[in-house]
């Protein structure tokens, strides 16, 4: 070192002085540093294996060149910048290895034809009958294959490539026609919760609509309480009361007005059904109609029916209807075809006096009223027979009739819910519905649905599906609201989001193996192999509980004690 030829020995320092001999060719530019207070030796204690510590001196060696900038990014709150850090150890270099990696001959392929003879071993017999071997050529025993061209190549290369692109196009056109089923599936359920606001039909879009009404009235009713005090409090009650009550009365008359309805399309569609035609199946798929007398005599008291409920236009158009129910009912004699007829009598002297057709309007009601009855008579018309309920025996009467403890009438038990946790049957079907429209107002349609969709999973997985219709959509309620305490009236989610899947996936669903997820997360469950290392203790010991308390309710019911 030059340091040691000046007499400079370590930790040492001196002055010295540079100049340059040659100042315009070589100018002498001061080196500017940075401030480092670090100091050249660093003592530093490190602890022995002895337990001991052992001082040591640590040099410090400053680098010779500023380190190169890496890159880095800035805070952009606080505006800091970080710089990425360089590392002051040097890459090992490796060592050669005395063969040229990199060059054009490694990578260059080099063919070469030779020809090769392959021999073989042949057994033969000899003279004394001992097998012997001898080298033979191979030749005979291999056939060349079929030789392909580069256009046959290119050819097989293209046909599959065409496959691959008829799958992948296959597999994008089922994905786009997926999507698109989805879409008017939603659309269309759209549609109908639209129109089922707007135009309801059937019960369950009448308990929605009494629902929104009653959680309507609640919200102002608290709002109401939260705001005004005093009397005025008590007028807006009031009015409140009485608006929510013309509300119910208009859904009760379109349910009146759309019950008369569906009772018109359901006689309708019996008498259709007595008139139609009998279809057998005959040779070469074709389909043969066949016609008797009950047929036609069916088919002409559908139309004698049709022509006395229908209002007419004219009074000649109903003279000739009653003209023609009269000529039909003169084939039998009987009380009822006695009524008929002075029925028929009163109203063509009323239709001679000229009384307008208002007043016949509750007449005529009577009269088409009648006329079903007399159709619906097997004795007068033979092929309505096949269609109609039979009628009881005594026996069957007495043990399938109960007494509802609401209207304290008898009814057929096929009128009653028979909920799984009930101990005894005191309302039927009618009482039901009327109690909830006036006080509990619960919408059991989410709940069917989930049963219906919960009925089809289970199916799909093959198990033991018993148990699923032997409940109802109050057992589903049951199981939602009260064991799961689940409310949808107060929690954000709706209802047709969640799935009432297995907890453990190995055994069949039952009340007490079920678990209440949202629709996203149940096919992840349904992979769980282990329970006990997905899930804490404290969670599975919750679960379990709700299972026992599901367990003590549906016990109650003796058709499900083979499956407890």
């Amino acid at each position: 070192d030059a340091r040691m030829e000046l007499g400079i020995g370590p930790h040492e320092s001196t002055l010295m002085e540079v100049s340059s001999t040659h100042l315009d060719a070589y100018p002498l530019h001061p080196h500017q540093t940075a401030e480092n207070n670090t100091p050249d030796v660093l003592t530093v204690q490190v602890q022995t294996d002895a337990g001991g510590v052992q001082e040591l001196l640590v040099e410090v060696e400053r680098p010779g060149h500023r380190k190169k900038f890496l890159g880095g990014y800035r805070h952009q709150l606080t505006g800091v910048e970080f710089h990425h850090a360089a590392v002051q150890t040097l890459q090992k270099k490796r060592p050669d290895r005395g063969v040229e990696a990199f060059s054009r001959d490694t990578q260059t392929v080099e063919l070469s034809r030779q020809e090769q003879q392959l021999w073989g071993r042949r057994l033969h017999p000899d003279d004394q009958g001992r097998f012997a071997t001898s080298p033979v050529a191979a030749t005979g025993w291999f056939s060349p294959g079929t030789y392909t061209t580069a256009s046959e190549y290119l050819e097989r290369r293209l046909r599959a490539v065409i496959c691959l692109q008829a799958f992948v196009r296959r597999w994008l056109a089922h994905k786009a026609a997926t999507l698109r089923m989805e879409r008017d599936r939603r659309l269309a359920w759209s549609w109908s919760a639209t129109a089922a606001r707007s135009n309801p039909q059937r019960r369950e879009d009448f308990n929605q609509l009494y629902r929104s009404v009653a959680r309507w009235r609640m919200e102002v009713e608290q709002q109401i309480c939260s705001t005004l005090t005093g009397a005025e409090k008590t007028a807006v009650l009031r009015s409140l009361v009485q608006f929510e009550t013309e509300q119910i009365a208009a859904i009760e008359r379109r349910q009146i007005a759309i019950g008369a309805s569906n009772h018109d399309n359901s006689v309708r569609r019996l008498l259709d059904k007595t008139a139609a035609c009998y279809r057998w199946p005959a040779a070469g798929g074709q389909t043969v109609l066949v016609e008797n007398q009950q047929i036609l005599r069916a088919r002409h008291l559908r139309d004698v029916y049709a022509s006395v409920s229908l209002r007419p236009r004219s009074p000649e158009q109903r003279e000739r209807a009653l003209e023609r129910l009269r000529d039909t009912l003169q084939e039998h004699a009987c009380q009822l075809t006695d009524d008929i007829t002075g029925l028929l009598d009163r109203e063509l002297d009323l239709m001679r006096r000229s009384v307008g057709g208002a007043s016949l309007d509750g007449l005529r009601k009577r009269i088409s009223t009648l006329v079903l009855q007399f159709v619906k008579t097997p004795e007068f018309n033979p092929e309505v027979s096949r269609h109609l309920q039979p009628p009881q025996t005594t026996s069957q009467s007495q043990s399938d009739t109960l007494l509802c403890r609401s209207c304290h009438r008898f009814q057929p038990a096929s009128r009653f819910d028979l909920p799984a946790g009930c101990r005894r049957i005191s309302r039927c079907r009618a009482c039901s519905a009327l109690d909830h429209v006036s006080r509990a107002r619960r919408d059991v349609c989410s709940y069917k649905k989930l049963l219906l969709r919960l009925r089809a999973e289970e199916q799909q997985l093959g198990g033991d599906a018993t148990i699923t219709f032997l409940l109802q959509a109050e057992d589903l309620r049951y199981l939602v609201e009260d064991v799961w305490t689940f409310c949808p009236a107060k929690e954000s989610s709706h209802l047709d989001g969640l799935d009432l899947v297995r907890w453990d996936r190995r055994r069949a669903w039952s009340p007490w193996n079920c678990f209440l997820l949202p629709r996203e997360e149940s096919s992840s469950h349904l992979q769980v192999e282990d329970l006990q290392q997905v899930y804490e203790a404290v969670f599975i010991r919750s679960v379990e509980y709700k299972h026992l308390v599901a367990w003590r309710h549906f016990s109650q019911n003796p058709a499900m004690v083979d499956y407890l």
